[in-house]
């Protein structure tokens, strides 16, 4: 990691193995470097018997938890189940991996489709479902979906955020957070050279917190099919960044490029997607479970866990300073 050491990897797991219909598996603690065959999880929620995780205890006053979501604004029983687990977990915010509002990103349906669910993170919150927050503790990615409707207006017109509002960052306690606009039609470019792009490279390499978390729609890593998005394969690790969160693929996948690692989380609510053969790098991948990540930050430790909608615990991986 550039500037201000380096983070270690593990790999965590809360129980020893799982038993998947058709399919079992080992979760055994391996480091995400020690060259073991990538774990799946084969399509059925696992039988398993666990507690579903709460807030872990935090001793640094600086310690920060947050949630991210991505693909989930679909309004109905599937997004409420995250967005009650969200709440439940008491977050300081929320980010999200984009897709905000299916399917054509109206005016007319990102109340339903955000507000109804998050109303009390978001300020100031215009809607018809709530008061909103008293700060603003809600910041989204755009996705494609995002921007169906001309220059991602309702978007822009819904969100009160940093910079341009389509990427910009912040900063919370011990980790910084940047969020970009992967899509193709922002008007600052997608490719590492571009304007978007620079002003990554010289906000990352001018952080002083120890971690910097980077989260955007198009996975420049994926096993499911959409595929990678090769454009997104910024040079984040030498820039300075600790981990790159990622959706447009429903599904979660872990994967460990170089000793980096790349999330994909879009598994918010929105149909399910099935995996093709697994991408090089490719660690863990789950599907066919509604999920969302969990990240607890502390001066010298992240930890991001993902949860399935029952609140329990599939995949954790654990960096140190």
């Amino acid at each position: 990691m550039a500037s201000g050491g380096e983070a270690s990897a593990a790999w965590l797991s809360p129980v020893a193995s799982l038993l998947v219909v058709g399919c079992s598996f080992q979760l055994n603690g391996a480091s995400v470097n020690d060259g073991a065959p990538p774990i799946t999880h084969v399509p059925a929620v696992p039988a398993v018997s666990a507690t579903p995780a709460v807030p872990a205890a935090e001793s640094a006053r600086s310690a920060q938890r947050f949630v991210v979501i991505g693909d989930y604004g679909a309004s109905g029983a599937d997004e409420a189940k995250i967005a009650n687990l969200a709440r439940g977990l008491k977050p300081d915010f929320i980010i999200t991996t984009g897709d905000n509002n299916y399917p054509l990103g109206e005016a007319e349906t990102i109340d339903e489709n955000v507000g109804l669910y998050f109303h009390d993170f978001i300020a100031p919150y215009r809607g018809a479902f709530g008061t909103g927050a008293s700060e603003n503790r809600f910041f989204p990615c755009l996705g494609n979906h995002d921007w169906y409707t001309f220059g991602a207006k309702p978007y822009l017109d819904f969100f009160s955020l940093p910079n341009n509002e389509r990427y910009y960052d912040f900063v919370r306690g011990p980790v910084q957070l940047f969020a970009l606009d992967s899509d193709p039609i922002e008007p600052d470019g997608t490719e590492f050279t571009s304007v978007q792009g620079h002003w990554l490279e010289q906000r990352l390499l001018a952080s002083t917190v120890p971690w910097r978390v980077v989260y955007f729609h198009h996975s420049p890593y994926s096993s499911g099919p959409h595929g990678p998005t090769l454009g997104m394969r910024w040079p984040f690790q030498e820039w300075g960044a600790t981990l790159v969160y990622s959706g447009h693929d429903h599904t979660y996948e872990r994967f460990a490029v170089d000793g980096f690692p790349y999330i994909v989380n879009g598994a918010g609510g929105s149909e399910l997607y099935e995996f093709t053969d697994p991408a090089p790098g490719s660690v863990v991948r789950v599907g066919d479970v509604h999920g969302l990540v969990l990240v607890t930050v502390t001066e010298t430790e992240l930890v991001s866990r993902f949860l399935d909608a029952r609140g329990v615990e599939l995949d954790a991986l654990r960096l140190t300073r």
